[in-house]
């Protein structure tokens, strides 16, 4: 009888998507070097086994954090990741998202998919009523990726993060169940 399970929590046409493993630091680390271009200004995933270590460790150990990695459904490899950080349960029941593709799957709709698949994961499994992207306002790509699945712009936050070695305004978008669901208020 053929195995029909699927090694993804969940999937679409193109990718599925799946929890960080430790296995997966030399493909990750190969990816993010050959992404700087891409990632450069505004995020700076770990390009070394030792930070690969300790970055997969904080998503697969610490509950209030899920990573995933978006895996292209033809060969498995790679395309990108997304991660749910600050996760907060009880009354708000909410987590903010990063979330980065490699240079190879930029531009070819792949994190798209994958970012509605993680934020129906969220909202079914995780159980999450709400989630958040901060951009930086100049990162359109990321803003045209927030807005296309959906999330709405809610605000603008002066110097909030510390990245590339200063603080960086951001814009603040955010996605509800109900929005999800079209029953938003």
């Amino acid at each position: 009888m053929p195995d029909n399970t699927s090694r993804y929590l969940a999937e679409g046409p193109r990718v599925g998507i799946r929890h960080f493993t430790y296995e997966d630091g030399a493909e990750f680390t190969a990816r993010a070097r050959e992404s700087k271009d891409l990632h450069h200004p505004w995020l700076f995933p770990p390009d070394s086994a030792q930070a690969y270590t300790a970055y997969a460790g904080r998503l697969i150990e610490d509950p209030t954090k899920a990573g995933f990695l978006v895996c292209e459904k033809d060969d498995g490899s790679l395309a990108g990741f997304i991660n749910i950080n600050n996760i907060v349960e009880g009354g708000f029941q909410c987590g903010t998202l990063g979330y980065g593709a490699f240079a190879h799957a930029a531009g070819r709709g792949l994190m798209r998919e994958a970012l509605g698949l993680v934020v129906r994961y969220a909202f079914g499994p995780l159980r999450l009523h709400r989630l958040e992207i901060n951009v930086q306002p100049a990162n359109h790509a990321s803003i045209a990726l927030a807005r296309g699945c959906g999330f709405r712009l809610e605000g603008f936050s002066p110097d909030m993060l510390f990245i590339d070695g200063a603080w960086r305004d951001h814009e603040r978008w955010a996605i509800t169940v109900e929005m999800l669901r079209g029953t938003a208020r």
